[in-house]
């Protein structure tokens, strides 16, 4: 059975095209993508990521079940409210999910995770936890609305209350707070997102959802789908679960080899293969590649390179640049002349570093 979000209805009355997402009903676009799309990057746009699954882990020992389960590194938290990117591996290295884990207070740390990974994440999580005595909380009663773009802070600034304006206008990026709205609703406000853009990540009981959604409205943030999501996080340069990694690579092979702590000394789940692979240096790469011919590249065109053969991961026109861009994937060692088979044409592409965008203009290299 298709899943709704609270928000559905008002997907709906905006006239949004809906599809199904990992078995949740949501909003692909409102019109039109690629106008939601400059939409974010030029002023500020909102997601529905209701979808996406809040654990709570409490207990004495969720620190050290953290440092066991992640393959990045909790004690880098210091500070409440503060948040890490990282990879959750299987016995082999490869990854069950990626997502962010918060650090509210000694005894208790906030996760987000995948929708489409949910039942894997929360029976893996559950497994290793009862080791350690720490109670695992999927907290389903809650919405998440992301509002990002160069104005999306301001535009929340002015819907909080005064009070804590001050204290949300000073978060640091990769941190959450408590506040409330200006009705009183009490928001989990995170400066985090996945568009390469400024912005917020809030998280709020579902009963004031609507209402929140509505002020965005009225505050001139405009409403964005999983389409212009998609194009935002590619040109950003970020990873998408199940399209760019599963449990078949590790980090090292979907470029995220920076969120891997080897040198505190962890036994984390996973930790034997990174290290294996980090001494042979022969795990396949994730490289950016930029069309400069007329065309879209797409998932599953095989990838030409001097070395080896691979494929295409993500993939699409880039509104931005005005440009194809992809992730592939290909075997280690230098790409040197890249070319991509399109129906049976080679058609030669360049090497790029990514992200392609970042605060909503080309990197260096990207259009040359």
């Amino acid at each position: 059975m298709t899943r709704k979000t609270i928000l559905n209805d008002s997907h709906r009355a905006l006239g949004a095209r809906m599809v199904d997402f990992g078995g949740w009903d949501m909003p692909l676009n409102y019109g039109s993508q690629i106008e939601e799309h400059h939409q974010v990057r030029r002023d500020a746009g909102m997601f529905d990521v209701s979808h996406m699954t809040v654990v709570d882990l409490r207990g004495e020992r969720v620190r050290d079940f953290l440092r066991r389960l992640l393959a990045n590194s909790v004690d880098k938290l210091k500070k409440k409210g503060k948040a890490i990117y990282s990879c959750m591996l299987d016995d082999n290295g490869g990854v069950i999910d990626d997502l962010i884990v918060y650090y509210m207070d000694d005894g208790w740390y906030r996760l987000v995770v995948n929708a489409g990974t949910r039942d894997k994440d929360l029976a893996w999580i559950g497994r290793h936890a009862e080791a350690f005595g720490v109670d695992v909380a999927e907290r389903s009663e809650l919405a998440i609305i992301a509002v990002q773009g160069p104005n999306a802070r301001e535009r929340v600034l002015g819907l909080v209350d005064t009070a804590d304006r001050d204290a949300l206008a000073g978060l640091g990026r990769f941190a959450a707070i408590d506040v409330r709205s200006a009705q009183g609703t009490a928001l989990f406000v995170a400066r985090t997102g996945y568009t390469g853009e400024d912005g917020f990540e809030i998280v709020l009981e579902q009963g004031g959802a609507v209402a929140l959604w509505d002020a965005l409205l009225g505050a001139g943030v405009k409403p964005a789908g999983l389409g212009a999501r998609d194009t935002l996080r590619l040109e950003a340069g970020l990873a998408l679960y199940g399209q760019d990694m599963d449990e078949s690579v590790t980090p090292y092979e979907v470029a995220l080899g920076w969120t891997v702590s080897l040198d505190d000394g962890r036994d984390f789940i996973g930790r034997e293969r990174l290290e294996r692979q980090k001494a042979d240096g022969d795990a396949r790469q994730l490289i950016g590649l930029v069309m400069d011919e007329k065309g879209v590249l797409r998932h599953g065109q095989r990838v030409l390179s001097d070395a080896g053969d691979g494929e295409i991961l993500s993939g699409t026109f880039s509104p931005t640049l005005g440009k194809a861009i992809a992730f592939a994937r290909v075997p280690a060692g230098d790409a040197g002349q890249v070319r991509v088979d399109i129906r049976g044409r080679e058609v030669p592409v360049r090497t790029v570093k990514f992200p392609f965008v970042r605060d909503g203009q080309p990197q260096p290299g990207i259009l040359d």
